[in-house]
């Protein structure tokens, strides 16, 4: 049990310095301090940073996953608002960090000259099951005449996380959620009919 503990505080202290800092910033010691656990006890969890770092991403995109069907699955909400819901929830967990803390996978797909190859893979699978997520979101708009069925839907869940990760990235850099804001309203006011 402690062993579980130890390497879950790894995990969760992790994923907060690479939301905010980026995987080559991350360093070992500071996340080994700030999850309370003695220095030569990470390779007792992990191969290596890489093999952290990938369970990194395993995490996130568990933990996304489960955010983002939160949102999407409210069948008390008509589609669309289902993904503005997620918009919402999203800019308000930024807030909550002061805008300090950005998307683990879009952090990392920036530094992908500096990490090891087998991140691609990975970063492009997450990317693709959150874009599979939100095509489903938007074929039910569809369905319900929120938005044209001339639209192709997984276009258009590409075109939002495509546009999304770029609002991210711009509300870490001015600290505000208003580009997040300014991206969502662009998007809904582009596809709604």
């Amino acid at each position: 049990m402690e062993d579980a503990d130890a390497r879950n505080r790894l995990i969760r202290e992790g994923l907060a310095f690479l939301t905010e800092r980026g995987y080559s910033a991350a360093g070992v010691n500071d996340i080994l301090a700030a999850a309370g656990v003695p220095k030569g006890s990470f390779y007792h969890y992990f191969r290596s940073k890489a093999d952290f770092g990938s369970q990194l991403i395993d995490a996130y995109a568990t933990y996304f996953a489960k955010k983002l069907d939160r949102s999407l699955s409210d069948e008390l909400r008509d589609p669309l608002d289902r993904l503005k819901a997620f918009v919402d929830d999203a800019a308000e967990g930024m807030a909550r960090h002061g805008f300090n803390r950005g998307c683990l996978v879009g952090n990392l797909g920036q530094e992908m000259g500096l990490l090891p190859d087998d991140f691609r893979e990975k970063l492009q699978a997450v990317f693709a099951s959150w874009e599979a997520r939100v095509c489903a979101c938007l074929e039910m708009a569809q369905e319900k005449g929120e938005i044209s069925c001339a639209q192709n839907a997984y276009t258009l869940a590409r075109f939002f996380w495509i546009g999304w990760e770029g609002a991210v990235l711009r509300a870490k850099l001015d600290r505000c959620r208003d580009p997040l804001d300014t991206f969502a309203s662009g998007f809904f006011s582009m596809i709604e009919s």
